[in-house]
């Protein structure tokens, strides 16, 4: 049996794993076939609810955006959940900042999403970095 301490590492592989290959790789199909539980559950009132819309989203953001890139800053898990703090660049738009939340199932697949994305801006109020 596993510890909560591998549990949580072994939940943010799962996470790193099925966000790189559905943004970066964009192969959302294969990112839901993978990785997602029985059900997806999203909050981004952008991305209707469930696993196909997941998947239609994202190839239409694959086509629309082709070489969109995203790099995980931090990968934080505490129980159920899993927290990444990302950089997303976007191809003819500017870039994000963006933190995401996911939890998983017990079998350690992702059933729901929540994010937040701020736009990086060109000239900051300060020289901290969103990063």
């Amino acid at each position: 049996m596993e510890s909560s301490e591998e549990r949580l590492e072994r939940n943010k592989r799962t996470v790193t794993a099925f966000y790189d290959l559905m943004f970066n790789q964009s192969r959302p199909a294969d990112a839901v076939e993978r990785y997602v539980g029985d059900s997806y559950t999203q909050h981004n009132p952008m991305v209707a609810d469930g696993k196909a819309a997941f998947v239609t989203y994202f190839e239409r953001m694959a086509r629309d955006y082709p070489g969109k890139h995203v790099e995980f800053k931090r990968v934080i898990a505490e129980g159920d959940y899993v927290v990444l703090h990302c950089h997303q660049q976007w191809p003819g738009d500017r870039d994000w900042a963006c933190i995401d939340i996911f939890r998983l199932d017990a079998a350690g697949k992702v059933v729901e999403h929540w994010d937040v994305l701020q736009p990086v801006p060109e000239s900051p109020a300060n020289g901290n970095g969103m990063f």
